[in-house]
């Protein structure tokens, strides 16, 4: 979206009457921590990581926070390649934090990155990059080189790896206990690299879910795919994608057995980029309701973002490359908005960045007998500007 130096941030509109009750996750990337904002936009609790660079979070039904980033302590060897860090070094991991932040589960790997999903038994299901074999890497259509020319098949220039994706699961004790290879699942000609990346990375998986039968449904930003694999079996049940959908991300499974997807969109031209929200029936591929912004070029992310349905219909939108939350009816009426205050160094420079946002209604088990006290954190919502 548009943006102004001068832009308000915090709670900018609410609806009383109409937008859902509850308390929105928030976590600014590269920052060293993670909020959670009530309806009036103001801070009610914190979590605050000392060596960790908090990239994305989770609230558990036990009151935990499971959140992914990066642990500033470990040192990745010169000889670790990592697809989606060229310029700098970071070690990737999934950590389980008490509500007061202390550590009480970790899993670490270098190519640890974007989404994890806590499963009912325990378990935790997260994206891993795995190196492709240099045949596959030969054979994966599409992309440009480092230096912007555009090269059919073979790896980056100066024969640079080629990474690909897996979602793995691992029991409490770190051990894996399944593992699905995307990379395996995909097709090298018919699910190419979009023109406009790198070939460092055929797939870019950037988000997981499971829907109600169990099985697994991803979203793979290069190649612009979504799809559903079979838990027990492995196999792919279901593809979707370009030019249906562009550089997505937060594939949802909706109660109704639909999917909802946020669509970047950076190739649908109206006549400039615009995003949406849209949501897909598996069974036709048919889109059965969609969100555009009003006007449509006012509501666009390039890239990260994601949105979630409510239960009472509505939906939670992360505009992330703005940091702007806002809540939506599914007529498109806008009924809550919220701009994040904080703003982080990135690797490119200043950021107010956020990857996703959840919305945990007041009711939600893991907020149950917590202390949600807007004064405990006057100072710091009066040093943001969130106070009115």
């Amino acid at each position: 979206m548009g943006w102004s130096s001068h832009q308000q941030t915090g709670l900018t509109f609410r609806d009383p009457e109409q937008s859902a009750p509850g308390y929105t996750l928030v976590t600014p990337m590269f920052g060293d921590g993670s909020y959670l904002v009530d309806g009036d936009g103001l801070i009610v609790h914190r979590w605050q990581f000392e060596d960790f660079d908090a990239g994305y979070a989770k609230l558990l039904p036990s009151g935990n926070l499971l959140v992914r980033g990066t642990d500033r302590s470990v040192v990745v060897p010169d000889d670790v390649r990592l697809p989606m860090a060229r310029d700098r070094a970071r070690h990737g991991a999934v950590r389980e934090v008490d509500w007061d932040g202390n550590a009480v589960w970790e899993y670490e790997h270098h190519y640890v990155h974007h989404d994890m999903l806590r499963l009912d038994n325990g378990n935790t299901l997260m994206g891993r990059c795995v190196v492709l074999p240099e045949e596959l890497a030969r054979a994966v259509q599409g992309g440009r080189t480092l230096g912007g020319g555009r090269e059919g098949r073979g790896g980056s220039r100066g024969g640079e790896l080629m990474f690909g994706d897996e979602v793995i699961e691992v029991d409490p004790a770190g051990n894996e206990v399944w593992n699905t290879p995307l990379w395996q699942l995909l097709d090298p000609e018919q699910d190419p690299i979009c023109p406009v990346e790198g070939r460092h990375e055929w797939l870019h998986l950037n988000g997981i879910d499971l829907n109600a039968d169990g099985d697994l449904l991803f979203s793979c930003r290069n190649p612009s795919r979504v799809g559903l694999v079979g838990r027990s079996t492995g196999e792919l049940l279901w593809k979707f994608g370009a030019p249906n959908c562009h550089h997505q991300h937060h594939p949802t499974a909706l109660p109704n057995g639909n999917v909802q997807i946020f669509d970047n969109g950076a190739h649908m031209l109206a006549p400039s980029p615009v995003s949406r929200v849209i949501e897909v029936d598996p069974a036709t591929d048919e889109i059965v309701w969609s969100y555009y912004g009003t006007p449509r070029e006012q509501f666009f992310s390039g890239h990260i973002s994601g949105a979630e349905r409510l239960a009472d219909g509505h939906v939670l939108i992360c505009e992330g490359t703005s940091g702007r939350i806002f809540e939506v009816t599914r007529s498109g009426d806008v009924v809550w908005e919220w701009h994040t205050p904080f703003r982080d160094d990135s690797p490119t420079g200043p950021t107010q960045q956020v990857f996703r946002a959840h919305r945990y209604a007041p009711t939600f088990a893991g907020l149950a007998g917590r202390a949600l006290d807007t004064g405990a954190h006057r100072a710091q919502n009066a040093a943001l500007g969130l106070t009115p």
